[in-house]
């Protein structure tokens, strides 16, 4: 068996009065990420840690934030395209390890709603999406609430 990691990092800007999407849900909060996209940066991370195991390129490389066909899209449809493109190449996603850096608002209270929307994306089960969620403790562009950032290791198996 073969067996591969790769690691992914996303950051967008917050702006106020925007949807904020997250882990394919939206959140309540008075600030969203901005983006050409829905700028769900945890989606973004995990398309790039998957592409980056499968060595595949990125996610700007598939769905480049200069074409218009990807201006406002559901990251969703994202990851299911990357899910079916490892599978294509033969592999299988073993599980997914995501860490959120965000101040406000809280994370925690919505990360079982999120495993309930990325699981079935990735053709894995709940138990194998991790995400975990810590703030910047005020330090910086995350800290001052100018932005959100979101890493993601991910293992990918072929036989």
């Amino acid at each position: 068996m073969k067996i591969r990691v790769g690691m992914g990092f996303d950051v967008h800007e917050l702006e106020e009065g925007r949807d904020f999407w997250l882990g394919g849900i939206k959140l309540p909060a008075s600030k969203g990420a901005v983006g050409h996209s829905d700028a769900d940066v945890l989606i973004h991370a995990i398309c790039d840690a998957l592409l980056g195991a499968a060595n595949l390129r990125d996610i700007g490389f598939h769905f480049a934030n200069t074409d218009n066909r990807w201006k406002g899209m559901d990251s969703k449809f994202f990851l299911k395209e990357v899910t079916n493109m490892l599978h294509e190449k033969g592999w299988r996603i073993g599980n997914v390890d995501c860490t959120i850096c965000l101040e406000r608002p809280k994370v925690n209270p919505h990360i079982d709603e999120m495993k309930k929307v990325l699981a079935p994306l990735m053709n894995i089960s709940e138990d194998d999406v991790s995400i975990k969620a810590t703030t910047n403790e005020k330090l910086g562009y995350v800290g001052r609430e100018e932005g959100v950032n979101a890493s993601a290791v991910a293992l990918i198996t072929k036989e």
